[in-house]
């Protein structure tokens, strides 16, 4: 069994090599801040606004749910599933749409999400897209809601367009 001083020095050390490895690939603080300490993780219940959209080509998922009061964004979480860029993306969006006016946070587009978070390196860039469409379904979905548009379901996986700032890994076969 450890002792807690063997689990903190084996903790340390792991954050380490992870920093390390993060700092090759081109992350920033920012970016590992929000992945260690992601802020807005969760679900509303009874949401005012909902999207989700994902990639299926490297696996990224994400959910976003909005309290709305007068058209102001009181409330947002995310969901997401995907590597240390897609959980920093939403939870970055998150603290960039809480309290703007609805209108506002749709103009939020993925480079306002990387640059944030003091840039993404180029094969990640495609997290901040989906993290901003993901915002941008909820927006729609609170005004059709709020509209009394009747919607079709949900969209689904891959539905995000995020071609053209997606680079996932040489395997891929959008990015070839």
């Amino acid at each position: 069994m450890f002792s807690s001083l063997n689990t903190t020095v084996a903790l340390i050390k792991i954050t380490k090599v992870v920093t390390n490895m993060a700092e090759q690939i081109g992350y920033s603080e920012k970016v590992l801040d929000h992945f260690r300490n992601p802020q807005n993780v969760g679900d509303i219940e009874n949401a005012d606004g909902y999207g989700k959209v994902g990639n299926p080509v490297c696996g990224d998922l994400m959910e976003i749910y909005i309290k709305v009061e007068d058209d102001i964004i009181k409330d947002i979480k995310f969901k997401t599933f995907g590597c240390g860029s897609a959980i920093a993306t939403s939870s970055m969006v998150t603290e960039l749409a809480k309290g703007m006016h609805i209108d506002e946070a749709m103009k939020i587009t993925r480079q306002d999400v990387a640059d944030e978070l003091d840039g993404l390196p180029p094969k990640k860039m495609h997290c901040s897209n989906l993290a901003a469409d993901a915002l941008h379904e909820a927006i729609k979905n609170y005004k059709n809601k709020r509209d009394g548009v009747v919607e079709e379901d949900q969209p689904e996986e891959g539905s995000g367009d995020d071609s053209e700032a997606h680079s996932c890994s040489t395997e891929c076969k959008t990015c070839d």
